[in-house]
């Protein structure tokens, strides 16, 4: 059999990995659109790499963009088989390729003005929200914890992976002429001291893994747990200079976790009073749909809930999906704190509240989570003086204060100990995904140091033969 890697290969999006048999059965492990990639996004979006037509089944890690924002491209250019995941992954992927659709369709529409008057050819978008029905028609619930047969030859199991509701690490039973070969993705891998889900369980023993390695080389700060930070970014910019705190977040994951944190200062009765907004519709919705799968809340969330039916809601929060209610936001000018999607700040809202507000010296724009380096978000974690947003440079006179730890992708030490669960010596080889070259050979390091033998970093489009 052969694994083919033709996303989250040395980066961190665009998640799909490719398993054919020897007989020609082809398993697509993750379906992930690339995202923040500068000028070659486009192009990457564009071509699979493989022929969607010959793929007979798709296995979702969770419900992210960049693990399942082509399923809808994947149906239209020929795909009919069956796309297994939990019940919580297939109800927030319908909303987030939802989303993707309407964001495509309209940047399109948005393109194709300045092509028409410039003579030029008319863009598409990869697909409608009509192509995103035909994808989310292809969905079946797959059960967490029990072993289930999508083919005579090929089982699978999902176990927690911690990440967002609903993400699961895949395993694959596949027997091929009455040997079985055991193979382990990890998609994300969560923290274990996460505020809301259950951490990452442990997993049978696999002959084959990809793993992914965003953090492969970075240990997150745990001396000052993260609510404590939050509450000292909170406090230094909206108290003490008077000013805005501007938050890129992903809607789905992190969002919630944002809220819970507040919610939680809020019981304690240390919440700032200042006004707190989510300008997101698709944050608003994920969060209501977060709210029906309270059985995947973890112990301390459980508690939680003895006392207060909504954890992710409290005094002084503001839900906002008119966009007049969104711009006026921009008109403010006394302290609040704005949740804004997308998480790398390369699209929605939060680009047009940086915007009016990054040359402000009283404001903040904390940064919460992984941003890809030619990301908006990624050039103010960077440290850049100068960004360009939407065509127009800014000074970067806000503060711009980073808080990985509130990250939902596990560092280094979760890494470890999300493997540690295997025997080293029964482990053939390991692939590492989903990360940057440069951490992926300083984590390649420390598996190499725990006893596992052949650690490879595949490239983009490579094939290898197991």
């Amino acid at each position: 059999m052969k694994i083919g890697f033709h996303g989250a290969a040395r980066t961190v999006t665009g998640s799909k990995h490719l398993i054919t048999l020897d007989n020609g059965k082809q398993v697509l492990l993750d379906c992930g659109m690339f995202q923040g990639m500068g000028s070659e996004t486009m192009e990457l979006n564009a071509h699979f790499g493989f022929n969607p037509a010959t793929v007979d089944y798709v296995v979702l890690s969770h419900a992210h963009i960049d693990h399942v924002g082509l399923l809808p491209k994947l149906v239209l250019e020929g795909f009919k088989g069956k796309i297994f995941c939990t019940e919580a992954t297939a109800a927030l992927a319908g909303l987030l390729l939802a989303d993707s659709a309407r964001i495509q369709e309209s940047e399109a529409t948005y393109i194709n003005k300045r092509r028409k008057r410039q003579g030029r050819p008319l863009v598409e978008p990869l697909y409608t929200e009509e192509d995103v029905d035909k994808a989310t028609a292809l969905m079946q619930a797959a059960p967490l914890g029990e072993w289930y047969q999508i083919d005579p030859q090929i089982s699978v199991l999902h176990t927690e992976a911690g990440h967002i509701i609903g993400s699961t690490c895949v395993h694959l039973k596949i027997e091929e002429e009455g040997v079985t070969k055991h193979i382990t993705f990890s998609g994300d891998v969560g923290r274990y001291d996460d505020a809301i889900l259950d951490a990452p369980a442990p997993f049978p023993q696999a002959d084959i893994i990809l793993m992914e390695s965003t953090y492969g080389d970075r240990e997150h700060n745990r001396v000052q747990p993260s609510l404590e930070r939050f509450l000292e970014t909170i406090v230094e910019t909206c108290l003490v200079k008077k000013g805005k705190l501007i938050i890129p977040s992903f809607s789905v994951g992190r969002t919630q976790e944002l809220l819970y944190a507040l919610n939680a200062l809020s019981l304690q009765k240390r919440l700032p009073p200042v006004p707190y907004y989510v300008d997101s519709p698709l944050s608003v919705e994920a969060t209501e749909l977060t709210k029906r799968f309270p059985e995947l809340f973890n112990d301390a969330v459980q508690e939680v809930m003895k006392r207060d039916d909504d954890p992710f809601a409290f005094p002084g929060l503001t839900m906002i999906k008119n966009v007049d209610a969104s711009k006026a936001l921009n008109l403010r000018n006394d302290p609040c704190v704005i949740i804004s999607s997308s998480g790398m700040a390369e699209a929605g809202r939060v680009k047009h509240h940086i915007a009016n507000n990054i040359e402000n010296t009283r404001n903040t724009i904390l940064i919460v989570g992984y941003c890809e380096p030619n990301s908006l978000g990624g050039r103010l974690k960077s440290g850049q003086k100068e960004v360009t947003i939407f065509g127009k440079g800014y000074e970067v006179n806000a503060r711009v204060k980073v808080i990985e730890s509130m990250s939902a992708h596990g560092d280094y030490n979760d890494l470890l100990q999300w493997i540690s669960c295997q025997d080293a010596t029964k482990v053939q080889q390991v692939f590492l995904v989903h990360g940057e070259y440069e951490p992926q050979r300083a984590f390649r390091e420390r598996l190499l140091a725990k006893g596992f033998g052949v650690v490879h970093i595949p490239r983009l489009h490579q094939q290898v033969t197991i």
